[in-house]
């Protein structure tokens, strides 16, 4: 079979390119004929035998579903409630074609159940809705050595990877960050290859504030790699289907949940929280892992 992906950036930051690269590897390693790009042509769309489309919001990826055969369409969050609201008047102007193009696709795909709810209340009438677990590319069963061990006689290293934007959360971080002692936090953005390993080496834990995230690929990557993570329920694939909970504590505003062998804790109540309720979320999330 072949199949064609349409993304509209294929740069290494680019979180959908980086899940595109992901399925097209899983197909290529089914025997499939897999290529990709941002445009193409009426007759390479039309002789693919799958089409399958990232993100959102973008001339190519319209023209893409006008023209597919067997459209699989991966939205990456972008019918997040919080994210619709971001510029929210330009998206309001694109919404015609935008539903429009998501009413031809054969099946949307989303990457927890979170995405298929936005999805199918951003447009009712799509045809098919399909979760996949993107985690199934990482190994997240990698062990963690206790921190104390790590960071006897040093503060803590806290680490965002990523780019600052206003849905990521970075300001709150930054605040509770202030009022805990003996950590020290470093914001890395664009940084890739041995440089990128240099600071997963640094860092004890990553701590993701987000607002709204596409899946959260950093996460998988640091559990990978045998680090704790603080997240937040704007990154929903990860609160679903915890393979066990092993802790849960109450805090003003919200609650912790711990999963994955204790290293991931899970922020409920972050996102519909005040500004302030935020930054104690992340305060109290900190303090558990030093302590």
């Amino acid at each position: 079979m072949t199949i064609l992906h349409i993304c509209a950036g294929w740069e290494m930051s680019n979180g959908a390119a980086n899940i595109a690269r992901m399925v097209m590897e899983e197909q290529r390693g089914a025997g499939h004929e897999v290529s990709f790009a941002t445009w193409s042509s009426i007759g390479n769309l039309r002789s693919a035998d799958e089409v399958w489309i990232h993100c959102a919001w973008k001339p190519c990826l319209w023209w893409a579903a006008l023209w597919g055969k067997n459209v699989h369409w991966m939205p990456e969050a972008s019918y997040d409630p919080v994210r619709l609201g971001y510029h929210g008047w330009k998206k309001w102007l694109a919404g015609p074609l935008e539903r429009f193009s998501l009413r031809r696709a054969d099946v949307v795909v989303a990457t927890c159940q979170a995405e298929a709810e936005w999805i199918r209340k951003y447009e009712p009438r799509v045809k098919k809705i399909k979760v996949t677990d993107v985690k199934r590319f990482f190994n997240l069963n990698h062990e963690t050595h206790e921190i104390h061990e790590k960071v006897e006689g040093r503060s803590l290293h806290l680490l965002y990877l990523g780019r600052r934007h206003p849905l990521k959360g970075v300001e709150f971080l930054e605040a509770a960050v202030r009022e805990v002692e003996g950590c020290e936090l470093r914001i890395v953005s664009n940084t890739f290859g041995e440089e990128k390993e240099k600071v997963w080496d640094w860092c004890d834990v990553l701590v993701l504030p987000t607002l709204s995230e596409n899946f959260g690929l950093v996460i998988a990557e640091a559990l990978e790699r045998g680090k704790r993570v603080i997240t937040t329920d704007g990154a929903p694939a990860w609160g679903e289907n915890l393979s066990r909970v092993e802790h849960v504590e109450r805090v003003e505003g919200g609650e912790m949940l711990a999963g994955y062998g204790g290293r991931l804790i899970y922020l409920n109540g972050y996102l519909d929280g005040s500004d302030e309720k935020r930054v104690v979320l992340l305060k109290r999330a900190i303090e558990r892992v030093c302590g």
